[in-house]
């Protein structure tokens, strides 16, 4: 068993739903306290933390639209006043807002997906960054995507442009960061049956992304978990940074 998360103060951003949900009640299990972040959805995170705090587990609730510097920065210090400290961050925060084709993107929607799947992720890290350098180490997990490796699904453009962003901007904060004792890394899931899929996909869309996963099914969010935990983790990770972790049932295979 992991041990090394007891007590780490964890903050994972979009995570009162879907991928982010279940990372944060896995970090909860294993004895990190975490910090459930929401936007809109303020009941489901709600549902969340109240759900770690049945199992014993720590968690306090933080809100804000990190699609804007102020707000993003803000979530990442007021997690970090109510954990006293921060050793994690995830960047998971993000979708694809809408399916766009070229001729149909403006600067609205251009905005849109850009503040939130690239803006967020750097103002949090910088954010983070000062609090880890204070704590004299940390871990920084950004939630890229198959749509980065692959190019993604009808009218994604936008979307899989901004995750292509996220998976090499980790690359470039491994190296910066890495004199901070902060190692940066990334998780890219694949086709998993989240609330982004109900918003976006198909059905038709939905099968036609799964016949071209070799296990031959859409992923659930627990089946991510074991990656976010295993780069939160020194023990399991400590001379990893850099890396970007596919999970995604070979869809894609690196």
């Amino acid at each position: 068993m992991i041990d090394d998360l007891k007590g780490r103060r964890i903050l994972v951003t979009g995570s009162s739903t879907g991928i982010g949900a279940a990372v944060a009640v896995g970090y909860a299990r294993l004895g990190a306290a975490v910090a459930v972040h929401y936007n809109a959805s303020r009941e489901q995170a709600e549902a969340v933390a109240a759900h770690i705090k049945a199992a014993g587990g720590v968690c306090h609730l933080v809100g804000g639209d990190v699609s804007k510097s102020a707000e993003a920065t803000r979530v990442v210090d007021e997690a970090a006043e109510k954990l006293g400290g921060l050793d994690v961050l995830v960047n998971n925060a993000g979708a694809l807002v809408k399916r766009v084709p070229l001729d149909q993107i403006d600067d609205d929607t251009y905005d849109a997906v850009l503040d939130l799947n690239v803006r967020s992720v750097v103002m949090a890290s910088q954010a983070a960054a000062r609090h880890m350098r204070e704590a004299g180490r940390g871990s920084i997990i950004n939630t890229s995507s198959v749509a980065a490796r692959n190019g993604g699904g009808p009218g994604a453009l936008l979307y899989a442009g901004a995750k292509a962003f996220v998976l090499n901007a980790t690359r470039n904060l491994a190296k910066e960061l890495a004199g901070s004792k902060i190692r940066v890394n990334g998780v890219s899931p694949g086709v998993i049956s989240t609330p982004f899929h109900e918003r976006y996909s198909t059905p038709e869309i939905l099968e036609n992304m799964r016949k071209t996963i070799p296990m031959a099914y859409i992923g659930e969010p627990e089946e991510c978990v074991g990656a976010y935990v295993f780069f939160a983790s020194d023990k399991m990770s400590g001379y990893i940074t850099g890396q970007v972790l596919e999970v995604n049932g070979g869809q894609f295979m690196a």
